[in-house]
């Protein structure tokens, strides 16, 4: 064949394939368009987890039932744990999108990655929280915000430093029962308030935890991170670590931020300048664990506004939080809300009454400040003050005197052996 005749051919049959193929519709799926109900991918907020104990796990199930969200990657130390959970949430959503680490920092050199939150033990999180907003993250926090008071105040100053939004994990914000018993005490429906009073579990005594062999789907020296290198002991990674102050103060502080946390809210006075502290606390007298398991601690204004902070078990009120006035208490807990007189739960706030923030969603609060830049609900500023009086209240139930704690400079007056447990030394090469 005559090659021009050839060449000709080629090109009339190119032309004839390619109009056919302009005449054929060209089918985009609709999520791709963001059409029923989907969100386009390029709308779409990249989330990661970090850690993947009961909290992770909750995070993972709270995210993806927002469209507008996509989990673009999870990291758990124990590679196992890692592995099951991520194959159980590929199935979950039908996709294989979310990819699986073991480092943290992996996640953090994402530019896919719009936000994470933290899911890890409370030695990790300023570390985390502070290098995802240094990455140019928003961060989800679990409570306690911090290990001490030093870093919770690094984890603010990195707030302000890199514009971040950081909403932490004490979630009562978001539940209408406790706004309502905080604006009833802070609009004088209870008369003047005279007290608050907190109780929270203390956790499940252990006497023993046990050296044991390292799992080795572990990356042991990446769980301890900051805190000292000690030998592995048994079930640490998973629950133990609650009672080693190594990692964490203690359920004083773990479970006592969330109730914390509802006391300032109602009573800000109780974080206005000063407070006396003073309290003891129930350390087993053998045995491994170095947390208190059972404490009576006080903390008093300058004006007489006065915090019982107890463990359930000897809290004379029961679990909860009672905001007690010379005219009416109002006591809440996430079963429910009582108040005496019973009347006041039927309240209806007048014009100009003050009204606190409303969140009804913890996490949808989060990703709505992700778009508008509007500080959380839960925001580190005031995570670190619920934590910080915990920590405060360990620490003077443990000195076993009297302590002054000074808000505004974040010191105890004249100890310097109670400012001593204010920070830690963090183990090389971690930093905050």
């Amino acid at each position: 064949m005559n090659p021009d005749k050839k060449k000709a051919l080629t090109r009339r049959r190119f032309l004839s394939t390619a109009a056919s193929s302009l005449a054929l519709p060209t089918l985009i799926p609709a999520r791709a368009l963001g059409r029923d109900g989907a969100v386009a991918p390029s709308n779409r907020l990249g989330l990661a987890v970090i850690g993947l104990g009961d909290r992770g796990n909750y995070h993972l199930s709270a995210l993806s039932a927002f469209k507008e969200v996509q989990v673009l990657a999870m990291c758990d130390v124990r590679g196992d744990a890692l592995q099951r959970v991520c194959a159980k949430f590929h199935e979950r959503v039908g996709s294989r999108d979310c990819a699986a680490a073991q480092d943290f920092r992996e996640l953090l050199a994402r530019p896919d990655i719009d936000a994470i939150t933290v899911a890890a033990p409370e030695n990790w999180h300023a570390v985390m929280a502070i290098e995802a907003m240094k990455a140019g993250k928003d961060v989800y926090c679990e409570k306690a915000l911090s290990l001490t008071v030093a870093e919770g105040r690094a984890i603010c100053d990195s707030v302000l430093r890199t514009g971040r939004i950081l909403q932490a994990g004490t979630q009562q914000r978001s539940d209408p029962r406790f706004r309502l018993a905080c604006e009833l005490a802070r609009n004088g429906y209870l008369g003047k308030l005279q007290s608050v009073y907190v109780a929270v579990p203390s956790g499940r005594r252990l006497l023993k935890i046990p050296p044991a062999p390292q799992p080795a789907d572990v990356n042991y020296d990446l769980w301890l991170g900051p805190a000292p290198y000690k030998p592995y002991r048994e079930n640490l990674c998973n629950y133990n670590w609650y009672f080693l102050t190594d990692y964490c103060a203690g359920w004083i502080q773990s479970w006592g931020v969330h109730h914390l946390d509802i006391a300032l809210w109602g009573a800000p006075e109780l974080a206005a300048s000063t407070v006396a502290v003073e309290g003891t606390a129930d350390f087993l007298p053998e045995g491994d664990a170095d947390v208190s398991f059972g404490w009576k601690v006080t903390a008093t204004t300058p004006q007489g506004l006065r915090m019982d902070f107890h463990d359930d078990a000897g809290g004379p009120l029961g679990h909860g939080v009672r905001f007690i006035g010379d005219q009416g208490w109002v006591h809440v807990t996430r079963g429910g809300i009582q108040a005496q007189p019973a009347t006041l739960l039927d309240v209806r706030f007048k014009p100009g009454e003050e009204r606190l923030y409303r969140s009804d969603n913890h996490m949808e609060n989060f990703l709505h400040c992700l778009r508008s830049r509007r500080e959380p609900v839960a925001p580190a500023r005031v995570c670190h003050a619920a934590t910080t009086l915990s920590l405060v209240a360990d620490i003077a139930s443990r000195a076993g005197r009297k302590l002054v704690w000074d808000w505004n400079k974040e010191r105890f007056t004249h100890d310097e052996a109670a400012n001593r447990l204010l920070s830690r030394t963090l183990r090389h090469p971690w930093h905050v």
